[in-house]
């Protein structure tokens, strides 16, 4: 998996840098060393942290709106904890600007840790703030300020451990890597719905509403802290004569340059997190606040959903390690499409019509999310990658999954459902559009 760039049909000046020490040499056969490993099981557990964290919130939002806002209405409540959800998205570019820039200048290993320690602490401090009942407005204040931290901590997380680990892994295993990394994050949105699940069945609704829902933050914010000790011993892939010449100039330049490529990862990205924010989240959402669905009922369905994500995603880092990735994504992409549209089938309560659709779109929903990450990292070469990828990265997500599940909602509450597939359709179209010219234009640095 050398940093090299496969295609360059204009004759441009990229630079092709040299691998890193931990893949020098390395063939698509060689096994792991345990320092690799180590290393990509703190990378991975820091994705699955930053996914149950980001679901949990989501998941529980019913309960959340309530005792951060007025709770005169629990649409509206719900409503006002979704669009703090979206707010938090709205600042991943900042902290793929700033934390991107600083990984490519100090590198990867100490941006990492500063990440999870953003995550854990807001977690911790979510998880304990007083109600709206309590404290008044100040609630929401304190939940607002959490929600732009872990939205600058994960501007960062999820591009950059995505490419630390192409960095540390022997050359043509990407597939691996994407499937290793989607694993991870399927782990924890798994965890989301499962801690989510057994709290409401184990503590009742009532008691969910009024404090249980603070349980799984809690549990979050311990995951942080063992997360952290982890990756006190991750490698470092950028050696010391790359930082010194990655400076913010530089470094920014070199993201100006490939512009096609930094637009090409916000249409990548956010037209499959648009698909996973509606599945995960915004679909549960409108079955309990819209619909009035057992909340035990679909917590235990977006477990299941989550068991098809953690094995599919497996399963499919195998199929698709040595492949090219490019062919993989561009099929995966146009079968996103039409399966989008399957929620069109879900338009009035009913158990069962929920169970259909969400279960029916996870296939595809698992193909799009273990490749998305490493089709992003392809598309830049690794002395600006912590800053392109983030950037393409924060702003994908910002625009298009952040407001996925408000606009599920919303377009639910005026009877208008059909609006929210052809929005994500669209999307996923000018992903590859985007992508196609991408390539062509500036090729493509991991992989083929």
């Amino acid at each position: 998996m050398l940093d090299t760039q496969t295609t360059d049909p204009q004759g441009t000046d990229n630079a092709v840098t040299s691998p890193s020490p931990a893949r020098s040499s390395r063939t698509k056969h060689e096994k792991f060393t345990p320092e690799v490993r180590k290393g990509l099981l703190g990378l991975g557990l820091g994705n699955a942290l930053e996914w149950y964290d980001w679901m949990v919130f989501g998941l529980l939002s019913a309960f959340i709106g309530p005792n951060f806002f007025p709770n005169t209405d629990p649409l509206s409540a719900t409503l006002n904890a979704l669009a703090v959800f979206a707010v938090g998205f709205a600042f991943r570019p900042l902290g793929g600007i700033l934390l991107g820039t600083l990984a490519d200048r100090v590198g990867r290993r100490r941006v990492m840790l500063l990440s999870i320690m953003l995550m854990a602490g807001t977690t911790l401090i979510i998880a304990v703030t007083p109600s709206y009942q309590q404290i008044g407005a100040w609630a929401g204040i304190i939940l607002l300020v959490c929600r732009v931290l872990q939205g600058i901590s994960t501007g960062i997380e999820a591009p950059l451990s995505t490419s630390h680990a192409l960095e540390l892994a022997p050359e043509g295993r990407e597939g691996y890597v994407a499937g290793l990394m989607s694993f991870y994050v399927n782990i924890g949105i798994l965890l989301a719905s499962l801690v989510s699940f057994l709290c409401s069945l184990v503590l009742g609704g009532a008691v969910m509403a009024e404090w249980g829902w603070r349980v799984p933050f809690i549990i979050g914010a311990l995951f942080g802290f063992v997360v952290l000790y982890l990756r006190r011993s991750l490698p470092e892939t950028l050696k010391a004569e790359e930082m010194a010449s990655n400076t913010p100039r530089a470094v920014w330049s070199g993201v100006r340059k490939h512009w096609l490529s930094v637009l090409a990862i916000v249409f990548v990205v956010g037209a499959a997190q648009a698909y996973n924010y509606a599945w995960n989240v915004g679909l549960p959402s409108a079955a309990r606040s819209g619909f009035k669905e057992d909340p035990t009922a679909v917590f235990a369905l977006t477990t299941v959903l989550g068991v098809i994500l953690v094995a599919g995603s497996w399963i499919i880092g195998k199929l698709t390690d040595g492949k090219s990735m490019s062919r993989w994504f561009l099929i995966t992409r146009i079968l996103a499409i039409p399966s989008v549209f399957l929620m069109l089938f879900y338009v009035q309560p009913g158990i069962g019509g929920f169970a259909a659709v969400l279960l029916g779109g996870s296939i595809v929903l698992v193909l799009n999310m273990t490749l998305y990450n490493v089709v992003s990292s392809s598309l830049m070469p690794k002395n600006i990658r912590g800053t392109g990828v983030a950037l393409g990265y924060g702003i994908g997500v910002a625009l298009f999954g952040g407001t996925a599940s408000y606009l599920l909602v919303w377009f639910q509450s005026l009877n208008l459902s059909w609006i929210f597939p052809v929005y994500v359709a669209v999307l996923s179209i000018l992903s590859i559009v985007f992508y196609l010219a991408a390539r062509r234009s500036n090729g493509i640095f991991v992989g083929k």
